[in-house]
């Protein structure tokens, strides 16, 4: 398998991580607070798939409950912690989406701007014509615009050992990425199709820095991070380590979940920029995620506009930098999952958001994420009977 249909497989398996076990029959829902103890065996069941550790936070109507399996560090033997950050990749998107939708509602842009309209001639090229995108567009991914993770020689530069290893502390500015995007074709017209593309969240954050004048990162901070106290989430820039409390982040750097365990804790995020360098943990996530649905940071309107879904299959779909799932049980969840080195996270609630969940698997070559999702919101163990096999990847 080349390079870049591993990108694209383990793209779309994350873009619906949150639909996992749609074929399981139907279950009846468990309600809040009767236990925990399948997702507990769900979150150990990974560790036994191969995932070095698991910590994994819920939070509904009977309070908050916290759980690891496994190990932080693989050479000491220490254990996860439940205050564990780690490297949230692709949920940075909707922080992103957020802020963009924030400047909406203070009519400081509109959604149907054109991408040129802000970033005039950035995207050009094989193709690819920003006057025909629109920022909607962009957050929803019908863009259309190439994806630039999935560029051959990026995958073997960033994502794999040799390259890995060369390249871990280089610095990408979000330009070159998005420039490495335009020597594609793009993948569709504007607004006729589905593909998920970091490059539209690379996109997203640019344009947030001309709306607003100031860093995408000060706006996410200024506007989510400090207004709920997320005191374990930052936005890291080119510093390559993760605040503790944290654990190490593994991977196989490889197209196999077999070989060699490397130790890949260390990385400039400036490869993923505003498509997923966040760094949190499993608190602060479900507060995030939880207030966004509850109409905390968002006006009405900018809330049924982030909510409106393009289908992805009978059960899912994605909104601006939101996905939606319904799971075996019937329960319905929102949220997003991320994907980068080492790091494999999930963060979903109700749609009221009272019942949220979000965890993290510290390797990013097995475990099944859709497992634990429908172990905590319908109370069932048989999904994590599957193992689903990854690789490193930005998603």
């Amino acid at each position: 398998m080349s390079v870049r249909t591993t990108r694209a497989v383990l793209v779309a398996a994350t873009a619906v991580a949150l639909s996992a076990a749609l074929a399981a029959p139907a279950l009846a829902a468990v309600p809040a607070g009767s236990g925990h103890e399948a997702t507990r065996k769900a979150a150990e069941a990974a560790v036994e798939a191969g995932v070095p550790g698991v910590t994994v936070t819920a939070r509904d109507g009977h309070g908050t409950w916290s759980a690891t399996a496994g190990v932080g560090n693989l050479r000491t033997g220490q254990p996860r912690s439940a205050a564990d950050r780690y490297r949230v990749g692709s949920i940075t998107k909707t922080f992103v989406a957020t802020v963009l939708l924030q400047l909406e509602a203070e009519g400081r842009l509109s959604l149907d701007d054109s991408v040129d309209k802000w970033l005039p001639g950035l995207v050009r090229g094989n193709g690819h014509d920003g006057r025909e995108v629109t920022l909607r567009q962009l957050l929803n991914h019908t863009s259309g615009i190439f994806n630039y993770t999935a560029d051959e020689d990026f995958g073997r530069t960033y994502f794999l050992k040799d390259g890995f290893f060369e390249h871990r502390y280089d610095t990408k500015k979000p330009a070159q990425l998005v420039a490495l995007a335009m020597t594609h074709k793009p993948d569709f017209a504007p607004g006729t199709s589905w593909n998920y593309s970091n490059t539209n969240y690379v996109l997203a954050g640019m344009v947030i820095e001309k709306a607003t004048g100031r860093p995408y990162g000060a706006e996410v901070r200024d506007r989510i991070i400090k207004p709920l106290h997320l005191t374990g989430t930052s936005v890291p820039g080119t510093r390559v380590t993760v605040p503790g409390p944290s654990s190490r982040a593994y991977s196989k750097l490889a197209e196999t979940a077999t070989g060699p365990t490397y130790d890949v804790t260390r990385i400039n995020p400036s490869i993923a920029y505003s498509a997923g360098e966040m760094i949190s943990d499993s608190a602060d996530l479900g507060r995030f995620y939880s207030a966004l649905l509850r109409g905390k940071l968002l006006p009405r309107e900018q809330l049924a506009e982030m909510t409106t879904t393009v289908p992805l299959d009978e059960r899912g779909g994605y909104g601006l930098g939101l996905m939606k799932s319904e799971l075996s049980c019937g329960v319905t969840v929102w949220g997003h999952g991320g994907g980068i080195h080492g790091s494999l996270s999930e963060a979903v609630t109700t749609r009221d958001g009272r019942h949220s969940l979000a965890f993290n698997l510290n390797g990013d070559w097995s475990g099944d994420t859709g497992a634990v999702i429908e172990a905590e919101f319908c109370g069932t163990e048989k999904a994590a009977e599957r193992t689903v096999r990854r690789g490193p990847d930005l998603t």
